[in-house]
């Protein structure tokens, strides 16, 4: 599916490619996901300062290249595709998107070049990370300079350096900066069905915080954003599923012919593929929309939604396609499961976001 891509994007897309095919093969993966940090420091300077792709939706007046969520879908997709192991969604996506829409002009200026740069590793503390409407039910500030109160899921916090807090004030939602060693912080590693990607818990006891937003910060226009990056991720994993799924079955040969052959695993193929591209177009809208403002305001509950399916349904045919050896800890495809359970539930299951579109389709048409 093209969907209109330009001839700079797919160059782009290939580039990053080259790249992460390069440095995030399955068997980096395994040794990565085994290690305490999660991800190679070297990789991340490599992408970083020489690609530059933490900085890439991110404007140039604060250190980025300007570009925008069609570039970083690209980039998203390509590292679900690859399943880079290392805290870009953490830092770049999580907490820059955060940075970019919910700081003061003062504090987007002073934080986002080093995240852009890779030189901080920051990461987004929300208290729910299921539900957009109950953030900040748990994380409290008091007086705009001291927080108390736990996020029980948080990505990468046990190797940032910058902790962007989103907590609840008598005004509404602000976002806060903590230093992870300030005092009254608790990071706990947890153990998650997926060790690609590493989760942590974060306590607050009367910690001091630095205010960065004025404003109550608009936690629906920054799910948004978060949800279509993350819908990205799971298109390129699910593709890979894919991919890998027909290779194996025109390799695979039983009762003298190769299993592909046989028309009942056509159909479940084409049924795969259908799924897949209707999920990958709901996805490249909500880009654009978020882009151009095009398109329906629903867009990105409807792409995180059709993604959540698709990647799980991939998944789960993938295995079963492999018959006994799918279920292998020696075969990759449970890599590849497994992040796409944990990103189904991830930023709220497919059944909250379709909650969320009927909702804002009430709120328009009545």
């Amino acid at each position: 599916m093209d969907m209109g891509f330009t001839a700079d994007q797919h160059q782009f897309r290939e580039t990053v490619a080259r790249f992460l095919q390069d440095k995030s093969p399955p068997t980096t993966v395994r040794k990565l996901m085994a290690t305490e940090a999660g991800y190679d420091t070297a990789v991340w300077r490599q992408l970083t300062g020489e690609l530059g792709l933490a900085g890439t939706h991110l404007p140039e007046d604060y250190g980025g290249f300007g570009f925008g969520p069609v570039e970083l879908g690209i980039i998203c997709e390509e590292m679900g595709r690859h399943l880079y192991c290392g805290p870009h969604f953490a830092s770049a996506v999580m907490a820059g998107y955060a940075v970019l829409l919910g700081a003061t002009e003062a504090n987007r200026t002073q934080l986002l070049p080093d995240i852009a740069s890779g030189g901080t590793i920051a990461t987004l503390v929300l208290d729910n990370v299921g539900d957009a409407t109950r953030v900040g039910e748990s994380i409290t500030a008091r007086d705009d300079a001291r927080l108390t109160g736990q996020a029980r899921i948080v990505l990468d916090a046990h190797v940032a350096n910058l902790l962007i807090v989103a907590a609840a004030t008598a005004e509404g939602l602000a976002l806060f900066t903590v230093a992870p060693d300030a005092p009254g912080v608790a990071i706990t590693p947890l153990q998650g069905i997926d060790s690609t990607r590493k989760l942590n818990t974060v306590v607050f006891d009367d910690t001091p915080a630095d205010r960065i937003s004025r404003t109550p910060l608009d936690i629906a226009d920054l799910w948004d954003h978060l949800s279509v990056a993350l819908a990205h991720e799971m298109m390129g994993g699910a593709q890979r599923l894919f991919d890998t799924t027909l290779d194996y079955l025109k390799m695979r040969v039983q009762f003298g012919r190769t299993i592909g052959s046989f028309q009942a695993l056509k159909h479940r193929c084409a049924d795969l593929l259908t799924e897949l591209e209707l999920a990958k177009a709901a996805t490249y809208a909500a880009a654009r929309y978020l882009t151009t403002g095009d398109g329906e305001r629903y867009s990105p509950h409807m792409a995180k939604a059709m993604a959540g399916d698709a990647y799980m349904a991939m998944a789960r045919q993938a295995i079963q396609l492999r018959g006994g050896i799918g279920f292998t800890w020696e075969e990759d495809t449970h890599l590849w499961f497994k992040r796409a359970k944990s990103s189904e539930v991830f930023l709220g299951t497919p059944d909250w976001h379709r909650e969320r579109i009927m909702q804002q389709l009430e709120a328009t048409h009545g």
